[in-house]
């Protein structure tokens, strides 16, 4: 243990600069896990997935369906088996996530991953066990459960939950920017509106 605290620890005439450096990546990193909003992530709050922008027609697109009473986003896009697995795919899915923000490389229509896909299908037939099987065929038919998973729901299912429309000119912005700066007309447009009614309505 003394060995590598010695060899860690910087020669003298360089600890300035490196308690400084260190500093300041400790202060940046900080900052980046607040500004972030880090610490959401580890919740199953919906709002957590609009901190991004792009995801603002997938987390709309929610609210008005009606899995919103019964179903989180990560109830159906996490797997569900265990917490290990649980988390350690949010981690995985989240730094792609971040990385791709980050770069600007986030692509203009987000589809799912094959990893993703595969979590999504368990999930559906978890909740939906009793609608994809029957317990009376199983009994007779041969390979039913299988035979009536092999497909994915959204074959048919296409607009459950997320709907057809998926583009952020259709659906209003749920991210960071304060609600006063999400409506549709600015400040001096609204005036000029009322300054116009108030006119008409004198003649």
């Amino acid at each position: 243990m003394k060995r590598l605290l010695k060899f860690l620890k910087p020669p003298k005439q360089w600890r300035v600069p490196a308690f400084i450096l260190l500093g300041a990546f400790c202060g940046l990193s900080l900052y980046a896990v607040i500004e972030s909003k880090a610490v959401s992530y580890l919740s199953d709050d919906p709002k957590t997935c609009a901190n991004c922008h792009v995801m603002t027609p997938q987390y709309t697109t929610w609210t008005n369906s009606s899995h919103r009473e019964w179903a989180t986003c990560n109830d159906c896009h996490v797997p569900q088996d265990n917490v290990l697995k649980k988390y350690a795919f949010k981690a995985k899915d989240g730094f792609g996530h971040a990385s791709a923000f980050l770069l600007r490389n986030e692509p203009e229509v987000i589809r799912m991953k094959e990893a993703g896909n595969e979590v999504v299908q368990d999930n559906c037939i978890r909740c939906h066990q009793d609608q994809v099987t029957d317990a009376k065929m199983s009994t007779w038919v041969e390979s039913h459960n299988d035979s009536r998973k092999d497909r994915q729901c959204w074959e048919c299912h296409k607009e459950v939950p997320h709907g057809k429309i998926h583009s952020l000119s259709s659906t209003k912005y749920y991210g960071k920017i304060p609600m006063e700066h999400q409506e549709t007309l600015p400040d001096w447009l609204k005036k000029l509106v009322e300054e116009n009614k108030e006119e008409n309505n004198k003649e």
